[in-house]
């Protein structure tokens, strides 16, 4: 593979809603390629996310754990495998995602860089009480600049979520949290609806 799979500023994931053991997730670049896939370890008490760059799982291209076993707040560590460098880590904002998915992007010293908010609340309120037919869109932001807008697709039988970073001209979002924050999203807040 000869170009940095982190460079495009659009991606589509893909989960697929019936998958009865662990979960996977598969991220295309613009042309349709296929660009991550990830997968997720069935019956595993902690969160552990792996990210390769195809399906044959030969290479490994980020980490990501969950500190925790079980917590609302939880905070995930992005890591690169093959320096076991820590690139960041992203945290779920217990109580208040109950009603609005929050999550707080953090760098590597846990401090609280950035914010991924879901949409508003009164659709985020409509989803949680009524129907979880209504797609979601998240925006993350960096000091007050939108820097990612994620929006999901009507789909029943697969998830699809457009990964638009365009808004991020100045580059303040190490892509790799950014990919790792939209399959969090998929994984964490798909799987409470």
């Amino acid at each position: 593979m000869g170009t940095n799979p982190f460079e495009h500023s659009t991606y589509l994931l893909r989960k697929q809603f019936f998958k009865v053991f662990g979960g996977s997730f598969r991220i295309y670049d613009p042309s349709g390629t296929l660009a991550f896939f990830a997968s997720m370890k069935a019956f595993k008490l902690r969160e552990d996310i792996t990210v390769h760059p195809d399906e044959g799982k030969a290479s490994t291209l980020l980490q990501i754990k969950a500190r925790k076993i079980i917590d609302w707040s939880s905070a995930y560590d992005v890591f690169d495998p093959n320096t076991g460098e820590k690139i960041g880590a992203l945290k779920r904002r217990g109580f208040k995602s109950m009603l609005r998915d929050e999550w707080v992007i953090m760098d590597v010293s846990d401090n609280d860089v950035g914010l991924i908010q879901e949409d508003s609340m009164g659709l985020a309120l409509l989803r949680r009480f009524l129907t979880n037919l209504v797609p979601q869109t998240f925006h993350g932001e960096i000091g007050g600049a939108q820097i990612f807008k994620f929006k999901q697709h009507f789909n029943p039988f697969v998830q699809k979520i457009t990964l638009d970073f365009t808004p991020d001209v100045t580059n303040k979002l190490d892509r790799r949290i950014g990919i790792a924050a939209a399959i969090l999203l998929s994984a964490i807040e798909g799987r409470q609806d």
